[in-house]
């Protein structure tokens, strides 16, 4: 396998698959993933092949983008063997992305540090600024509302209620966003969300200060 080019085609296919999307899972999402990626590869010792190629595909088959139904197995195994890749570095790389989804809080524990940097950037890429920013992007793809004062968080029984829930955006913050700083695997995936947690609860704040009767 000649890592240089199994990545550039690995690229190409998820710039094709995904820049058109608007639900804040686009190819920029990716593209940062990778490089939130790459900076926790300069702390952590691993396999860095597997991280980025992992990191780039670990959105192409998610229930979110394709009516509830995780695709990830049917779309990256095939892809991943016609590039020239072994069955065994496919099912790895498989098994990497399928520990990375937050799933209410009912993943699979991840099993390799591969997939505890993976997890790590993408979950610094759902908080902060930009993390604003996409869940409210996600929510108005899903027609969701923005605030309902009537709501309180829930805390789901298993991952299949959480990809049912229909609770507005703002809930989105208080059932996931808010979790997501303790649950950092690396010490320096940690270092980064504690400003981008502290940006999250200022917006809060005001947010709250501004609906407030």
């Amino acid at each position: 396998m000649d890592a240089d080019i199994i990545l550039n085609e690995v690229q190409g296919y998820v710039k094709d698959q995904l820049s058109g999307d608007s639900s804040g899972h686009d190819y920029w999402h990716i593209e940062r993933v990778v490089n939130n990626a790459k900076k926790l590869l300069n702390s952590e010792k691993a396999d860095g092949f597997k991280v980025l190629i992992a990191a780039w595909l670990h959105d192409v088959g998610d229930y979110k983008l394709h009516n509830g139904k995780d695709k990830t197995q049917e779309i990256v195994f095939p892809l991943l063997i016609s590039l020239g890749c072994t069955t065994k570095f496919a099912e790895e790389i498989i098994q990497i992305i399928e520990e990375v989804s937050f799933k209410g809080g009912h993943n699979s524990p991840t099993t390799s540090i591969e997939a505890k940097i993976v997890q790590d950037a993408d979950r610094l890429d759902a908080i902060g600024a930009i993390g604003i920013a996409r869940a409210f992007a996600y929510g108005g793809s899903k027609g969701r509302v923005i605030f309902n004062p009537d709501e309180k968080p829930e805390e789901y029984l298993s991952s299949e209620a959480y990809q049912k829930n229909n609770s507005s955006t703002l809930m989105h913050f208080y059932e996931k966003l808010l979790k997501l700083k303790d649950l950092m695997n690396t010490d320096s995936a940690k270092e980064i969300a504690h400003e981008r947690h502290r940006f999250m609860v200022i917006f809060l704040d005001q947010f709250q200060n501004e609906v407030s009767h």
